[in-house]
């Protein structure tokens, strides 16, 4: 069997020259056609010839003095550290633990029982790839939890089914729902259905990155990196706004940072302080591009027995005090294209409406506000807002939680990184949708769709920094982890041949090289993620 430069170095396999340089084992004969200055890297199918001092051209392997390297580390988390600063430490080649510790202090803690999986759990981050996965994975790692025997199988997985789902808490238009989205000119996802408060797009997935042009496919695969590891990325709505995007941050639409996520629609907005607006005002308009109230109609409104004020509403009316498309969307009043409320007021009913009625408008983020009284001839006129109704507006805009740009991978982990599990891959599958195997990317909880295969998805903030990798090929690079009790990996045909203990696993990470340190990352795990290890899978 011929194979190329291994990524691995897990023992009883046939090891290329350049692990034969680092006395780990035989090779087959080096390509004639490659320059014996160069390695050649099987990380994935592009199979770079890697020349002396550069990398390969997804950055995370190099060769150094001709052996192939890693570069990037390989993160481990932790229940807490003495110092919650990431703390790089070099890792020696046998296993053995520094001297001395690190100068941030990381290390203080440390008492060299790497088993102790209430402390320590290895991420796929930077653990390198067995690509095309017919080996076990880098890391089976073995370890107790709560003195049960555990297996986390700890890979790189490279995805060519994934996108990202972008959630967008603003009432600002975007664009039309199918609306093309473009990065850099081209087309790299679309705008989907809106949901409350939040307009969503889906970018990425495999027909933008492997069924288009080649610059699409570069094009998506450099956007889904820079968001997948929290950065900003500018993008384009065909027939409506450009914006910029970037997890756990604020959405900038057309150049203005957002601020606010409305407090619910129009309706619901007047049923949530209908009470507090009863006895202020006479009539409460709160404009919304998909459903704007009007107290007085409004169910809540008949509730608390409020007099019609003869109002009339252009759109169409729903049920009593609900309407529909008042206005077109837009960057104005509540998601709409309006600058002046009363443009959506068709008139006055005579007989009903009172000269003196007292009318606030305001919009679902309370941002936009005018008050008005009717005069003699039942037009409005904008006065002074009273106190005590400014202080409803203000409290409409206090339970406007911030705006905010949500990533979330969604990726299909049901090829070949598989077989770096088991060898019967189906048993995989039925194990994880039996609440057997709980899955985590970078540590953190990822949900499983439910249904055929192994779709995850999981929210990037609460994943490592720079948890994502790409290869040219163009393909996502993307940790993932797979925990299960040792007797449950042995029923559904894993490599248990390959587990070894933590301490060991890291020894013979795919990263080894010729006996030159190698680097680890020590996190403490985020506040908001459950432990790996002992918890429930979050399925479907």
């Amino acid at each position: 069997m011929t194979e190329h430069t291994k990524t691995d170095g897990l023992p009883g396999m046939d090891l290329p020259v350049i692990a034969e340089s680092a006395g780990l084992g035989k090779a087959p004969p080096r390509s004639e056609r490659m320059s014996t200055a160069k390695v050649e890297c099987n990380a994935c199918p592009v199979l770079c010839q890697i020349s002396e001092g550069r990398t390969g051209a997804c950055d995370r392997y190099a060769n150094r003095d001709g052996v192939l390297v890693r570069v990037d580390p390989v993160v481990l988390l932790r229940r807490a550290l003495s110092n919650p600063s990431p703390a790089l430490v070099p890792f020696a080649r046998d296993g053995a633990e520094p001297a001395a510790a690190d100068a941030q202090g990381a290390e203080a803690e440390w008492n060299g029982d790497l088993l102790h999986a209430d402390e320590v759990f290895v991420t796929g981050v930077g653990s390198s790839t067995t690509y095309p996965d017919y080996k076990p994975a880098p890391f089976i790692v073995g370890s107790k939890a709560q003195g049960v025997d555990m297996v986390t199988v700890v890979t790189e997985g490279i995805f060519s089914y994934c996108s990202l789902k972008v959630k967008i808490d603003t009432d600002r238009f975007l664009g039309a729902e199918q609306a093309n989205v473009r990065y850099k000119g081209e087309v790299v996802g679309h705008v989907t259905t809106a949901e409350y408060g939040s307009q969503m797009l889906s970018l990425g997935g495999v027909h933008h990155l492997t069924g288009g042009s080649k610059k699409e496919g570069r094009m998506t695969l450099e956007l889904m990196h820079k968001l997948g590891n929290k950065q900003p990325a500018e993008c384009t709505i065909d027939g409506g706004s450009s914006l910029v995007v970037q997890a756990g941050r604020a959405p900038i639409v057309n150049g203005v940072e957002e601020q606010r996520m409305r407090v619910g629609c129009g309706s619901a907005a007047v049923g949530i302080f209908a009470r507090q607006f009863a006895g202020v005002a006479d009539e409460v308009v709160v404009v919304d591009d998909h459903i704007t109230g009007v107290l007085t109609q409004h169910q809540a409104g008949r509730c608390l027995d409020m007099p019609e004020s003869g109002i009339k509403m252009l759109g169409r009316k729903s049920t009593p005090g609900r309407y529909f498309q008042v206005a077109n969307p837009g960057d104005g009043w509540g998601g709409t294209d309006i600058a002046d409320p009363l443009s959506i007021i068709e008139g006055w009913e005579e007989g009903v409406a009172k000269p003196g009625l007292r009318l606030l408008m305001t919009s679902t983020t309370g941002e936009h506000a005018q008050w008005y009284v009717l005069d003699e001839a039942l037009k409005p006129i904008e006065q002074p807002m009273p106190p005590e109704v400014r202080a409803i507006v203000e409290r409409i805009g206090e339970n406007c939680e911030p705006s905010l740009c949500t990533v979330l991978f969604l990726g299909g982990a049901g090829g070949s990184l598989r077989a770096g599990v088991t060898e019967n891959p189906v048993l995989l599958t039925r194990a994880i949708k039996r609440a057997l195997v709980n899955v985590t990317c970078g540590g953190a909880p990822a949900y499983v769709w439910p249904g055929g295969g192994i779709t995850v998805m999981v929210d990037v903030m609460r994943m490592p920094d720079n948890s994502f990798g790409t290869v040219p090929t163009p393909a996502i690079v993307a940790p993932i982890e797979f925990s299960m009790r040792l007797d449950d990996y042995a029923a559904l045909g894993g490599h248990v041949e390959h587990v070894f203990p933590l301490q060991e696993a890291l020894a013979r990470g795919a990263w080894q090289d010729d006996g030159a340190p190698v680097t680890r990352q020590w996190l403490r795990i985020d506040d908001a993620n459950p432990w790996p290890l002992g918890q429930p899978p979050m399925l479907g």
